[in-house]
């Protein structure tokens, strides 16, 4: 059974959601290879490719499909590992930057009193006069 190891060395066991995705990764992956074997054995032919100069390869169809497979995929790959580092080394700064905007306290000192923005006195309230009405008229 695996164990997570945590940055203090603690350990915890794995979550059985984390394996039992595993054993889907696995299961995926052997699909892909049993559908490559079957598509590489119906297909082992050749294909003829005309180069530049009246130079001609002849390439076998499963090797051809790979190569251009991996001519899509490793352009794509490199540009997505390039945003990953460059988003790190952002995440990274902004983190070294605010770790040196706080103020480090040992814990159990005592980090003194904590000094509040002076708040502005607010006028005290006008007395309420009561509207004016006119006298009443009395007839009898």
């Amino acid at each position: 059974m695996g164990r997570i190891v945590g940055n203090s060395g603690q350990t915890w066991p794995v979550p059985l959601a984390s394996r039992s995705m595993q054993f889907l990764k696995i299961l995926f992956w052997c699909l892909i290879s049993f559908v490559a074997a079957i598509f590489t054995y119906g297909n082992w032919s050749w294909v003829t490719i005309n180069l530049w100069g009246g130079l001609v390869a002849e390439v076998n169809l499963p090797f051809m499909m790979l190569f251009m497979f991996l001519a899509g995929v490793i352009p794509t790959w490199l540009y997505y590992r390039t945003i990953r580092w460059r988003l790190t080394q952002r995440l990274t700064t902004a983190e070294r930057v605010i770790a040196d905007l706080k103020p480090v306290v040992p814990m159990g000192a005592d980090p003194g009193p904590v000094l509040a923005a002076p708040v502005a006195e607010a006028a005290p309230p006008a007395p309420r006069t009561p509207p004016k009405q006119p006298p009443l008229e009395l007839t009898p």
